[in-house]
């Protein structure tokens, strides 16, 4: 079993933990130690015929071994001594979906809502909620501290129905962010996670299940199936980043594009439009292009106005560039990068300054191209993201060191 494995199980124990204990932020240490003890003991060991049971039984004893220490603090030695080591049943049901929904408690501001979902169900790292918030890991760590006292003492159940439609829309951000990471892992040697990817779908499918009618969550189902069906021709056998542009498109998943352009037509026919919905619809266009050329750019141009009149933000005005670029010329495109400038939650990230970069290069100024590639090989953590921006900057240097001699006038 390796770490893809754990990372599967972590919210399922997690979930077990918490339904029979009901104190969440004691139930995640638990399934945090449960998981060390498990890469420590089953390499010398081997591993249990049921993992997630032994597992489970771990974080549990541990969890109570924690109860009875704070139950020493405060002077209650009486009750928690006076219990017993349970013997461990395994429950059958997956309680990640109810999981996903406490992590989503009101209580708790939408920031924590989406950091302590992304940590206890998605099981990324606080440096990697960090980066993916633009936010100081230390920031991220308190944030979460803090989100798991909150709700210390939540009940584990899905909510009822008003309640639990308030609380889609930052369950499907949180689902939206652990796709991202798993589709591009914002630090470390892999482009992809795709363990994540595969995680973010199947809760999102689970979520459908549970709210059928409502168009956003298919609509993020659609965007996310659309979207990873290009995954095994994002990169090289030694994981050098592809770019879309020069992607075999022969290897992309054509079931997964036809059932992610199949779920997102029904959304658009039947439910309000939504932000989703949109990008969903621009991964489909992208999706029906046989070769980069044949994209429908003025198409994708116009979903993506539709998209910054109904949720503008930073990234939408980022890629709507591109999309401005390809039809109007980088010209218009770097221009409308300007308004990027002076937003924190940007300025500084290493997209913003490859997106520049590239738009330089198409308008033929190698020399801010070169300067761009070679800023964002800098800002980046991905280490594949890295070695492919320098690589394109290393392309360009030639010619900036070394220019073509003027022709001579004969």
């Amino acid at each position: 079993m390796n770490e893809r494995d754990l990372q599967e199980l972590a919210p399922q124990v997690l979930a077990a933990v918490t339904r029979r204990h009901g104190r969440f932020d004691l139930a995640e240490d638990a399934t945090q130690e449960a998981l060390i003890a498990a890469t420590q003991q089953w390499p010398e060991e081997g591993v249990p015929d049921n993992p997630r049971g032994w597992l489970i039984a771990v974080a549990t004893r541990r969890l109570i071994d924690a109860l009875r220490a704070e139950a020493a603090r405060t002077r209650r030695e009486e009750v928690a001594f006076a219990q017993e080591v349970p013997s461990v049943s395994v429950p059958d049901e997956d309680d990640t979906l109810t999981l996903l929904f406490l992590c989503c408690h009101p209580a708790l501001s939408p920031p924590s809502q989406l950091a302590l979902t992304l940590r206890a169900v998605g099981g990324l790292t606080t440096a990697q909620i960090a980066s993916a918030f633009l936010v100081p890991e230390a920031t991220m760590a308190q944030r979460i501290s803090r989100a798991k006292a909150t709700i210390a003492g939540a009940r584990f159940e899905l909510p009822p129905g008003e309640e639990r439609a308030a609380r889609v829309g930052v369950v499907l951000h949180v689902l939206y962010l652990i796709f991202n990471e798993g589709y591009t892992a914002t630090s470390g040697e892999r482009l992809q996670r795709r363990e994540l990817a595969h995680e973010a779908i199947r809760l999102t499918r689970m979520t459908r299940a549970l709210l059928p009618e409502d168009g956003e969550v298919a609509g993020l189902l659609a965007l996310m199936l659309l979207t990873q069906a290009r995954s095994g021709a994002r990169d090289r056998p030694d994981g050098a980043l592809v770019p879309l542009a020069e992607q075999d498109r022969g290897k992309w998943d054509r079931a997964l594009l036809q059932e992610g352009s199949a779920l997102i037509q029904q959304a658009l026919s039947r439910a309000p439009l939504g932000p989703y919905q949109l990008q969903a619809a621009i991964a489909a266009v992208h999706g029906e292009a046989a070769t980069a050329a044949d994209t429908d750019w003025p198409q994708i141009l116009k979903l993506y106005d539709l998209l910054q009149a109904l949720s503008p933000s930073p990234v939408v005005t980022l890629n709507r560039a591109v999309a401005v670029a390809m039809v109007e010329g980088p010209r218009a495109g770097l221009a409308s990068l300007d308004a990027l400038d002076d937003d924190r939650r940007l300025a500084q990230h290493h997209r913003l300054a490859s997106v520049r970069a590239h738009l330089h290069e198409m308008a033929g100024d190698t020399r801010a191209a070169l300067a761009g590639y070679e800023e964002a090989a800098r800002r980046t953590t991905s280490i594949p993201e890295q070695r492919y921006l320098q690589a394109r900057a290393e392309r360009l240097r030639g010619d900036v060191e070394n220019p073509p001699a003027a022709p001579t006038v004969g």
